[in-house]
């Protein structure tokens, strides 16, 4: 085992001497005080490597010894990790004893007392390779697999499978050998490094899918496949949490893994409080069955913080394997960057723009290019959906991380805070956002597939029309009512009936939170069809008046179930008032 002293101390950036050899990213612990401290090599200069500590560091002194594990920063994998409160490290949270983190304290990710029932899948004499499924056991709501474990390269042989029956998560669950005769034990756990991107797929895939979320601005105008990325800038207060917490409820996900990264404590504790009481709209039962949370306080070491988000990539890549569709939230990546910019900054790096480090877009880009839709040995298909939310200083969306950020992830919804103040939730942006998966031929010809033929024309068309009403709104606003022709004012008020209707959701509403893709296509078409007709009008109150009467019933019939006797009747006194004013027209 390689050995060390702390030499230099800056923060939680220590410099060892090192006695034999390390590697980077292995993990080491520093004995201090009775206490091992867990860091992480993050440079090697000759015989000084460079660690940072993922605790406070108070109280480590210059000469305390240093041992070297061999190892890189691993999880565990297993049955078990869903309902569950994670550091960053994968310390079970609820396993802790006390109010406050102990420094040096680790728990066990899973109980080793853990008992599963096993349902065998495979059989002796089959040929496996990692990632292959051995078996099944339940975990919540969802038959987590046993899998031969990503370490294993090559080809393997089933020499013998536990039959069905419940067994201790520590118990070997299989035997499998190598073209050399070599045996090994497999157990319903395995180890991974979480820095290093889990490849037991065949072939990863083109997004082309739509992943429903149940909220309109997103699905309809600016989509997220399966296995898709994407981002959300926005300022303080402009419901970035609100809009996470909604997609993680509403979206058909079949997991859930939510990145708490750096965010301030009394935030974190509303996610603890408040997950486990959501209720799960597929299920009936609660959210938190089907969802992981990791999460680093703002006010806990960076080291840590950057680790989160590895550990929750790691974590949906291990889901995705077992052939499911997986949301990763990670919130904000803003303070992931700025861990990264501390980390740089102390190791006297080269600075970037606004200090942070020069590879910073090629860190980001390679842990987005880590989701994605893959094709399984079995052919079976899995995904990993990752959104970020980002917190530019003072809304800056043309700081570095969000400059970045829009070069990897394919959709960008921007929260206004103009919307926010004028409480027009959810606040994203149309016309500032986009989704470049309109443009993807195999997503276009799925939408005209499973949703509606011309589908994504129809989204252009939308969006084109709230275009013209913002144009028109500017000359209603710089010349007056008076000043412009009757047609500005028709403009505007079918661009707010679409907004109205379309973009505001209520996430209170108990219809309104999550509208099916069925739902949402229906609803467009019928706000197309009021804004593809001609209306008579005497003057700019007139259209006020009678646009207002129209949105106000879109806005109620968003509120009654489809199709049920109430959105019916709503939908006849739409048409009795289109009725009105294009006869009028006619005659």
């Amino acid at each position: 085992m390689t050995t060390g002293k702390v030499n230099r101390i800056l923060s939680n950036l220590l410099e060892v001497k090192i006695e034999g050899k390390v590697r980077q990213n292995e993990i080491c612990f520093v004995e201090s005080r009775g206490v091992s401290l867990r860091a992480e090599v993050i440079r090697i200069v000759g015989d000084i490597a460079s660690i940072q500590v993922f605790e406070p560091t108070s109280g480590v002194r210059v000469g305390d010894p240093v041992k070297f594990s061999g190892k890189l920063l691993e999880i565990t994998l297993g049955p078990g990790l869903l309902s569950r409160n994670y550091d960053g490290l994968q310390n079970d949270l609820e396993a802790m004893e006390g109010t406050f983190l102990t420094v040096g304290e680790i728990t066990a990710p899973v109980s080793d007392k853990a008992i599963f029932a096993f349902e065998p899948l495979a059989k002796v004499g089959d040929k496996v390779s990692a990632g292959h499924w051995l078996g099944k056991v339940k975990e919540n709501q969802i038959d987590h697999k046993i899998m031969v474990p990503f370490t294993m390269e090559g080809d393997y042989e089933v020499t013998w499978l536990a039959n069905a029956g419940d067994y201790p998560i520590t118990e070997t669950m299989a035997k499998i050998k190598d073209d050399h005769g070599n045996e090994t034990s497999l157990t319903m756990t395995q180890r991974w490094p979480v820095k290093k991107a889990i490849r037991a797929y065949k072939e990863k895939l083109r997004p082309y899918k739509i992943l429903q979320t149940g909220l309109r601005v997103i699905d309809t105008f600016n989509p997220i496949p399966r296995g898709g990325t994407g981002y959300i800038p926005g300022a303080f207060g402009t419901g970035k949490t609100v809009l996470q917490q909604a997609i993680a409820k509403n979206s058909e996900a079949d997991i859930i893994v939510l990145v708490a990264c750096g965010e301030r404590a009394n935030e974190v504790v509303e996610i603890f409080t408040e997950f486990p009481e959501l209720v799960d709209p597929r299920t009936g039962k609660t959210l938190d069955e089907r969802t992981t949370i990791i999460c680093n306080t703002s006010n806990m070491p960076v080291a840590a913080r950057e680790a989160s988000v590895y550990v929750g990539m790691t974590m949906a890549e291990y889901y995705r394997a077992m052939g499911y569709n997986v949301m990763l939230l990670a919130d904000s990546t803003s303070r992931w960057a700025q861990a990264l910019r501390e980390m740089s900054n102390r190791l006297e790096e080269l600075p970037g723009d606004d200090a942070y480090p020069v590879d910073l877009s090629a860190t980001i880009a390679n842990f987005y290019s880590r989701a994605g839709i893959v094709t399984l040995p079995n052919e079976e298909a899995g995904s990993v959906t990752f959104i970020g939310t980002l917190s530019p200083a003072g809304g800056n969306f043309k700081e570095p991380v969000t400059e970045s950020t829009s070069k990897v992830a394919n959709s960008y919804y921007a929260l206004s805070q103009a919307r926010a103040d004028a409480k027009r939730y959810p606040a994203i942006d149309i016309l500032e956002s986009y989704s470049k998966y309109l443009d993807y031929e195999e997503f276009i010809d799925n939408a005209n597939e499973h949703i509606e033929n011309g589908w994504v024309q129809k989204v252009l068309e939308a969006k084109n029309l709230l275009k013209n009403g913002r144009s028109a709104y500017e000359q209603i606003n710089i010349l007056g009512d008076d000043a412009v022709p009757i047609d500005y004012h028709i403009q505007y008020w079918k661009s707010e009936l679409i907004d109205f209707t379309l973009i505001q959701q209520d996430s209170f509403d108990e219809v309104d939170q999550n509208c099916p893709m069925e739902r949402q296509a229906y609803m467009l078409n019928l706000v197309l069809n009021v804004c593809h007709k001609e209306f008579a009008f005497d003057d700019f109150e007139e259209v006020r008046t009678y646009f207002q009467q129209m949105t106000n019933k879109f806005k109620q019939m968003n509120f009654e179930p489809y199709q049920s006797d109430k959105f019916k009747q709503y939908e006849k006194e739409i048409a009795d008032l289109i009725d009105e004013k294009t006869s009028t027209l006619a005659n």
